[in-house]
């Protein structure tokens, strides 16, 4: 009989991909014993209506090499492939079909888990897998308030512990698009990709 396999998976829009990225999926890797993370790259973020994502050829190809260094890391499309609405609690289905038998943590930061009565179905959610969360200062999760929206909330977390790495794709393009370079914020391989198509450059904005 084949051991069960523990995936974690990462998804979000990955405008770019950057270290605290890396740094979530690693953590999470090491501390629940997991056997690959998913990085899956959204099509058509439910929660960005309103911005300009950039295409989605880019950011899987960032994704690619954000992560080609690792060999537990792994490219997921599946997310960005299917149909609307691009949604968690829809992608599950999914990737169970994809990953049969397989344990799944969905990796997210505090701020999403203090956030998550306002996800679609956090109940049906929190049911189909478990959640990875790295807590982060300023993002603090009043566990009565969050277990009263989402009961058996508390049951489902498993919390992370390492540093913080205060970065945010919106700062990183914020930054190109003043015209400084994102070096130190994003994989090496990233940045030189960013330079190459001229991603978030002043003329952009």
């Amino acid at each position: 009989m084949s051991k069960q396999q523990r995936i974690g998976l990462l998804g979000g829009t990955f405008d770019p991909p950057h270290w605290g990225h890396l740094w979530l999926a690693e953590l999470a890797r090491v501390q629940l014993h997991l056997d690959r993370v998913l990085f899956l790259p959204v099509g058509d973020p439910v929660h960005k209506q309103g911005r300009v994502i950039t295409a989605v050829s880019h950011r899987l190809q960032m994704v690619s090499l954000a992560i080609q260094e690792n060999p537990r890391f792994e490219l997921d499309t599946t997310d960005c492939t299917r149909p609307e609405p691009h949604t968690t609690v829809t992608l599950l289905p999914l990737l169970r079909q994809r990953y049969p038998d397989s344990a799944f943590w969905l990796l997210i930061g505090g701020d999403s888990l203090r956030d998550l009565p306002t996800w679609t179905e956090p109940a049906q959610l929190i049911q189909a897998c478990r959640l990875a969360v790295l807590p982060r200062p300023g993002a603090e999760v009043n566990w009565e308030i969050l277990e009263t929206a989402v009961p058996g909330i508390k049951t489902a977390v498993d919390l992370l512990e390492g540093p913080t790495l205060s970065i945010s794709a919106t700062a990183i393009r914020a930054w190109a698009k003043q015209g400084h370079e994102p070096n130190y914020l994003v994989p090496t391989a990233v940045a030189t990709y960013l330079h190459q198509h001229q991603l978030y450059q002043p003329q952009n904005a």
